[in-house]
Order: C-alpha cells, then sequence, then structure tokens
C-alpha cells in the first residue's frame, strides 16, 4: 500500500527539508476553471523558489478532439519540465491555492511520465500561510533539468476503456452531483454522465482546510461507492484535472485507479456514445 508519506507533505516537513537547500523542485499549480489566471497570483507571493507551472500550456495539450484538457505530449511535457528545473534524482512538491485540485494534474502527469519522487503540499499555500511560513514575490531562474519524459507508469484509460469499466468494474465520476445527474452543466455542451458510472464528487475527499481526509475515512468512502476489494477502477470529471485528484485520494486510501484523461468532455466529442441523467 502507498504510505501517506510518500503522496503528501505537509508545511512544516517541507520546510524542514528545504531549510538546508536545495532541497525539492517546488512547481506552483495556481489555477481556477474560468480564472483568475494563476500566475497573478503566483506574483503576489509564492513559496520561496517555486516556479511557476500553467495547466493550459504545460499541463496540458491543445484542447480538441482529446477534450479541453488532453494530455501534453512527451516532448512537449519534458520541456516544461526541464525548463521548471526537474530533474528524476530530486524530488518534486507541487502545490496549489489549497485543496490540490489542480497541484495533483502536475502529480498525475509527473508520476505518469516516470518521475520517482512527487508529493502533492497538503493544504497547498493557504496551509503554508497559516503555518506562518515565508513567501517571495523573486521570480526564480533555475538551472535547467534533466527529466526525461516516459508515458505509461500509471494505468490511463480511453474513451472505449472508460465505458467498459463502467460496466465491468467501477468508474466514479468526480465531478458536482448536479453535474453527474445532467441538472447542470457549467462548461461543456452536453449534461449527464457516462452510463454506469458512480457519482463521486472530489470534493468529499478533503477537509474544509483543503486538506485530504485520513486515509482510512477515504477507504471506508470509496469501498462504499464500490472502490475496494480488488475491483478495477476509474476516474473521470470534465476534462481530466479534478480526477487526477481522485486517483491521489484512491491511492492514499490504497486503491489503484485508472485516469480517463479526456474525460466528459471528450466522451461527448463522439455524439454515438451513450448519455446518462438522473
Amino acid at each position: 500500500m502507498t504510505s501517506r508519506a510518500s503522496l503528501l507533505i505537509t508545511p512544516a516537513e517541507l520546510a524542514s527539508e528545504l531549510s538546508p537547500g536545495p532541497g525539492p523542485v517546488l512547481l506552483d499549480v495556481r489555477w481556477r476553471l474560468g480564472g483568475p489566471p494563476g500566475a497573478d497570483a503566483y506574483h503576489r507571493g509564492h513559496l520561496p523558489g517555486a516556479v511557476f507551472t500553467d495547466l493550459d500550456t504545460e499541463l496540458a495539450g491543445p484542447p480538441g478532439a482529446g477534450g479541453r484538457h488532453p494530455l501534453p505530449g512527451a516532448s512537449a511535457f519534458q520541456a516544461a519540465m526541464r525548463a521548471a528545473g526537474v530533474s528524476p534524482d530530486r524530488p518534486v512538491v507541487v502545490y496549489d491555492d489549497g485543496d490540490g485540485m489542480a497541484a495533483a494534474r502536475a502529480w498525475w502527469l509527473l508520476r505518469y511520465f516516470g518521475h520517482p519522487h512527487v508529493r502533492l503540499l497538503d493544504g497547498g499555500y493557504a496551509a503554508w500561510m497559516a503555518a506562518g511560513q515565508p513567501v517571495s514575490t523573486a521570480v526564480p531562474s533555475p538551472p535547467p533539468g534533466d527529466f526525461i519524459a516516459r508515458a505509461g507508469h500509471l494505468p490511463l484509460l480511453d474513451a472505449a476503456g472508460a465505458g467498459r469499466l463502467a460496466t465491468s468494474g467501477t468508474l466514479l465520476d468526480a465531478r458536482a452531483a448536479e453535474r453527474y445527474r445532467g441538472e447542470t452543466e457549467p462548461v461543456d455542451p452536453v449534461a449527464g454522465h457516462i452510463p454506469g458510472a458512480v457519482s463521486a464528487p472530489t470534493t468529499a475527499n478533503v477537509n474544509a482546510d483543503g486538506t485530504f481526509r485520513d486515509p482510512g475515512d477515504l477507504r471506508a468512502r470509496f469501498a462504499g461507492l464500490g472502490a475496494g476489494g480488488g475491483a478495477e477502477v476509474g476516474v473521470y470529471c470534465g476534462s481530466g484535472v479534478t480526477a487526477a485528484h481522485e486517483v491521489l485520494a484512491l491511492a492514499l486510501a490504497g486503491v489503484p485507479a485508472a485516469l480517463y484523461a479526456g474525460s466528459w468532455s471528450d466522451w461527448i466529442t463522439d455524439p454515438t456514445r451513450p448519455v446518462a441523467t438522473g
């Protein structure tokens, strides 16, 4: 079972690792669907030495048939990570505003492309500030890293695989419950969910302060949704961003899960694919 310490780090633990220097590479992945731009928040203050990483352009390919945030190509992702100073022999810590919803996308991509040691700052920038840790407005110029992106280190689903898993295993829908039911759809042109998928909003993975719930609580939650006991598990959301957060929560619970990276925004590009509501 994957340990919590291999997935998450607290502000106090991170401060301790940074104090002797150089410590882990820090990636600031602040992002919100519809804005405001995360770069604005980064320039107002960030963890000292952190490099801003743009989710839309560096952690995703161009939107299109593969969805709103398709996976970036290996060469493009490798170039972005090297520019941020990422190397395979140096740990990486990713963070966002607080709940980890955006930072988990960076965590998942780095692991998928083969980085061996990536953790998410539990509670993000908000927790770092609440702990009284220092911040900076200086923009670093890290020496280039030598990370080599090799795809395939985490399980990945395409549309056909997601449709199969919805009937043969457990496919979790990480979006808000009202989007799953098709009552509202603020982003994509079609409302509803993949038939057979189970509603499992990502927001239920975290506490009120944005930190992840205890692994035992997460294990019980996912078991109640049919994700556990050896069942094959997959996750999707609107465009593959918050679903990565659910994959991380499942890992904390000891449940391996595949990501449908294209997610709902890819599923609905083919009008022959079925849509369920309710």
